[in-house]
């Protein structure tokens, strides 16, 4: 069987960490943002740790082990 490749745009947005789970920055924060709060835009500044079976999904597509 050939080797699996990773899927380039999965590696260009997410990372995985050193346990095998995916982590991503939040959505909704690149344009049309005037009319959004500023604690909205706060809560989407940080980045989430992505659990579950589509992060599994991604981790196993960018060629990590879930």
């Amino acid at each position: 069987m050939p080797k699996m490749k990773t899927h380039k745009g999965s590696k260009k947005r997410f990372k995985v960490t050193g346990t095998g789970k995916l982590k991503r920055r939040q959505a909704g924060k690149k344009h049309l943002l005037s009319h959004k709060t500023g604690k909205r835009k706060r809560h989407l500044r940080g980045t989430v740790i992505e659990t579950g079976k589509l992060g599994k999904k991604y981790v196993e597509i960018m060629g990590g082990h879930a």
